[in-house]
C-alpha cells in the first residue's frame, strides 16, 4: 500500500484547530498557575501537590468506561462543546473565591475534579472527531499540528502564568484558561466533519457496550501491549511532573517566575517531536518509529531531577526537552495509527478503555509521589518515578510490537462467539481502518 499525504485542510478543521489551541493555552497557563497558587498563596506541600494531581485524573478511572459508551452514541461535537462549558464553569469559581478571599485546597481538589471529568469525555470525543474531519489520509498531519499545538502551548502556558503572576494574580491569571474554553466551545460549532461519526447506541445496551470495548483492548495482541507500557509509564511521568514546581522553586531555589522559563524551555521538545514524527514514521515505518521512540525516551526522565542546585538546571531544561521531543513524537505515531486501525463503532469504547489504564494510573502517581516526597524528600522520588518510566519504554522490546517495521492494520481480536453483527448496534456498521505501508 501507498502512504497518503493528504493536507488536513478546509474549514472543518481549521476551527477545530484553532479551538484546539484557545483551549490548550489556557490548560498550560492554568497548569503552572495552580501549582504555584497551591505552593505559594495556600502554603501546599507535596502531598498535597500529589492530591492535586490526583484528583485531575481520577475521573478517567471512575466514569473513563461508561463516558467512552456514552461518546460513542452522541455526536463528538456535541460532546466536546458541552465539556469545555462546564469545565469553564467550574474553573471561573477559582478566581471569584480568589477575590473574595475565600480561596481553599479544598475548593482547587474540587474544580480538578470537575474540570477532569469534562476532560475525559471531550478528549474521548476529539480523538473521534480527527478522522471525520480529515480522513485517513490527513490523520498524521492533522495529529502533529494539534500535538504540535499543544507543545507550544506548553512552552507559552508557564510563560504566560509568569507574567500574569507579576501583572495580577495566580488566581485571576485563571481567566485565560476560562475563556480558552468558551472560544475552543464557539469554534467547535462551526465544525463541519466530512462525514458522520457513528453514534446511535441505545441506553439499554449501554453496560454491553462498555463490555466490548474491555474485550477488544484485553485480546487485541497490540493494544493490550500498548496500554500497559502506557499505564506503567505515565504512573512515572506523572509521579515526576506532580513534583517539578516544588523542586524548583523549593529544592533548587528558583523564583516561581523563573520557574515557568525553565518549563516554557523544557516544553520546546514537544514542538521538535510535533515536526519529526510524520518524517519519522515514514523513514523508519510506524512500529520502528514507535519502538525506537518509546526506547529513546527511556532515559530522558532521569535527566530532569539529576540537577542538585540551580546552576544545575540546565541539566533539567535538557531533560525535559529531550522528554518531551520523543514523548509527542510517539504520540503521534500510536495516536494516528489508532485512529485507522480502530473501527469506528468501537472508537470511544477502545479510547476510553485504553485510558482508564493510562490515565487511571495519572492519580496513584499523584498520591504515591506526594507521600514518597513526605519521607524520602523530592528529588529522590522524582527519579524513582524516572526509573519507573525507563522500566516501561524498554518493555516494549519484550512484546511483539518490538518488532514489527509497520503498525498493523486491523483484525477483530474477539473469537468469532464474542462478535456482534453490525445489526446490532443502531450505529452505521464502520468499514475495518486500513494501515499505511
Amino acid at each position: 500500500m501507498t502512504r497518503t499525504n493528504a493536507e488536513p485542510t478546509g474549514s472543518g478543521f481549521g476551527h477545530l484547530w484553532l479551538g484546539e489551541g484557545a483551549s490548550l493555552l489556557g490548560n498550560a497557563t492554568s497548569a503552572f498557575l495552580i501549582p504555584v497558587l497551591a505552593v505559594v498563596h495556600l502554603d501546599a506541600g507535596p502531598l498535597w501537590m500529589g492530591l492535586l494531581t490526583a484528583a485531575a485524573w481520577l475521573p478517567w478511572v471512575v466514569v473513563g468506561l461508561p463516558a467512552g459508551a456514552l461518546v460513542d452514541r452522541h455526536a463528538p461535537k456535541t460532546v466536546i462543546v458541552t465539556a469545555n462549558l462546564l469545565a469553564g464553569a467550574a474553573l471561573l469559581t477559582v478566581p471569584v473565591a480568589g477575590w473574595t478571599g475565600r480561596l481553599t485546597l479544598g475548593q482547587l481538589l474540587v474544580v480538578a475534579l470537575t474540570t477532569g471529568t469534562a476532560a475525559v469525555f471531550s478528549r474521548t470525543a476529539g480523538i473521534k472527531i480527527v478522522p471525520a474531519v480529515v480522513g485517513p489520509g490527513g490523520l498524521e498531519q492533522a495529529n502533529a499540528r494539534l500535538l504540535g499545538t499543544e507543545s507550544l502551548t506548553h512552552v507559552a502556558g508557564p510563560g504566560i502564568g509568569a507574567l500574569l503572576i507579576t501583572t495580577v494574580s495566580a488566581a485571576t491569571g485563571l481567566l485565560l484558561d476560562v475563556v480558552g474554553f468558551v472560544v475552543s466551545a464557539i469554534c467547535m460549532r462551526r465544525v463541519h466533519p466530512r462525514r458522520r461519526a457513528d453514534v446511535g447506541i441505545t441506553p439499554e445496551r449501554l453496560r454491553t457496550q462498555v463490555a466490548e470495548g474491555i474485550r477488544i483492548v484485553r485480546h487485541d495482541r497490540y493494544l493490550g501491549p500498548f496500554v500497559l507500557i502506557g499505564g506503567v509509564s505515565n504512573f512515572g511521568l506523572t509521579g515526576t511532573s506532580a513534583l517539578i514546581v516544588v523542586y524548583l522553586v523549593d529544592t533548587l531555589g528558583i523564583d516561581p517566575s523563573y520557574a515557568g522559563l525553565v518549563m516554557m524551555l523544557g516544553s520546546m521538545g514537544g514542538v521538535a517531536g510535533a515536526l519529526v514524527a510524520t518524517p519519522l514514521a515514514r523513514r523508519w515505518g510506524t512500529g520502528r518509529a514507535s519502538t525506537g521512540l518509546l526506547v529513546a525516551s527511556a532515559p530522558c526522565a532521569l535527566l530532569v531531577a539529576l540537577a542538585e542546585t540551580s546552576r544545575q538546571v540546565g541539566i533539567t531544561v535538557a531533560g525535559l526537552v529531550l522528554l518531551g521531543a520523543t514523548v509527542v513524537a510517539g504520540n503521534v505515531v500510536r495516536g494516528s495509527w489508532r485512529q485507522r486501525y480502530v473501527p469506528e463503532r468501537l472508537m470511544g469504547r477502545v479510547v476510553t478503555t485504553s485510558q482508564v489504564v493510562n490515565y487511571g494510573a495519572m492519580p496513584l502517581a499523584g498520591v504515591t509521589a506526594g507521600l514518597l516526597a513526605h519521607g524520602l524528600g523530592t528529588r529522590p522520588t522524582m527519579l524513582v518515578m524516572a526509573g519507573v518510566h525507563l522500566l516501561a519504554s524498554l518493555a516494549v522490546l519484550l512484546t511483539p510490537i518490538g518488532r514489527l517495521a509497520e503498525l498493523p492494520a486491523w483484525e477483530d481480536p474477539l473469537p468469532s462467539s464474542q462478535r456482534r453483527s453490525p445489526s446490532d448496534d443502531a450505529a452505521t456498521p464502520s468499514v475495518p481502518v486500513r494501515s499505511t505501508s
